[in-house]
């Protein structure tokens, strides 16, 4: 019986990281017609042998956007494609071939390389995500969908994670809640508080009522309702920094001056090479991350997965005085940064 628990427990793990590859699997194949295309392995193959490209030479050298070609880099060095080391002089990092991508070389293939300051997306449907959803029902049904479905899955994990955080805690504002799955998994997690589902009005109006929960609609760029704590989880990463600090401004402004936090919930990339030794699943893991990221960069102009070191910047920008990581053992994590 124990063993039949524990081969069952097992599944679950596996399914849950699998699920990841099924739906993001198509990156590894995206990115690697973007160097293609861009022509990166011919760049390193004719950069002189001494030494390793830098990002700068490789941009130049590809006209490529500095900034999404890291990232494309960055997941491609990962999955070793190609393989990054330091300069001679150690200040900075570089890349190199390594025989997968010579062999890419000989591979054409027909793409649309992130080359430019309008996402594939947009370029598509001839505006963004946001503006197409909001004209397409369907489309922004099965984004709010998608979205409670991964609330049904992580935020008990969250909750979990985050015993003692909601204490003294009277109201919670869920900013991009979308269907409300988030919140009301929340307060039945945490009997007592009041929760408010925030997001667009034509997302809000077609809300279910819950017990517990006022639907209102309004827009986070503007101001986000008084609360005693906020809960962000996967709106981050639709947006660049300049947007990210406006947005935990106005969390930081609708929270009570000593006692206010912010649960953001969102991955946190940890930029581990394929050398470093790594648990199993926390190379999995960091593989959906990066993938994600290269969602990110397709679907939104500047939006991004953030390393740690990125998260640091946008949270202390905002005017938050402190913050602490907790894993949850997932693709995303809960980042805490406290007002005071």
């Amino acid at each position: 019986m124990e063993e039949n628990k524990r081969n069952l427990l097992d599944e679950e793990a596996k399914a849950s990281l699998d699920i990841w590859r099924y739906l993001f699997g198509f990156a590894d194949m995206a990115a690697a017609k973007c160097a293609i295309d861009l022509k990166v392995p011919e760049a390193l193959e004719n950069h002189p042998s001494s030494r390793p490209m830098t990002l700068a030479e490789l941009s130049s050298a590809t006209s490529a956007s500095p900034s999404h070609l890291h990232r494309i880099m960055r997941f491609l060095v990962y999955q070793g494609v190609f393989k990054e080391v330091s300069t001679k002089d150690g200040l900075a990092t570089g890349y190199t071939n390594t025989p997968l991508s010579r062999r890419m070389m000989i591979t054409k293939l027909v793409s649309s390389p992130v080359n430019g300051p309008v996402p594939p997306f947009d370029a598509v449907h001839g505006k963004d995500l946001w503006s197409f959803a909001k004209d397409h029902p369907r489309h922004s049904e099965l984004l709010n969908e998608a979205m409670a479905c991964d609330a049904r899955r992580v935020v008990p994990r969250v909750a979990g994670a985050c015993q003692g955080l909601f204490d003294g805690v009277a109201t919670v504002v869920d900013v991009g809640g979308g269907t409300g799955e988030t919140i009301g998994i929340l307060v039945k997690e945490f009997p007592g508080i009041k929760g408010i589902n925030f997001d667009l009005p034509h997302v809000v109006e077609v809300v279910q009522a819950m017990d517990n929960v006022d639907n209102v609609g309004g827009d986070m760029f503007d101001s986000i309702p008084s609360c005693d704590a906020v809960f962000i989880k996967w709106v981050l990463h639709d947006w660049g920094d300049k947007d990210c600090i406006k947005i935990l401004k106005n969390c930081k402004k609708a929270l009570p001056p000593k006692t206010g936090k912010v649960l953001i919930v969102e991955s946190v990339v940890g930029e581990k090479k394929k050398t470093m030794i790594m648990e199993e699943r926390d190379e999995k893991l960091e593989y959906v991350k990066l993938a994600l990221d290269m969602v990110m960069m397709v679907h939104t102009s500047t939006g991004k997965e953030r390393t740690l070191k990125e998260w640091d910047f946008v949270i202390k920008e905002a005017g938050f005085a402190r913050y602490e990581v907790r894993d949850i053992d997932d693709v995303q994590s809960v980042i805490i940064a406290y007002r005071s």
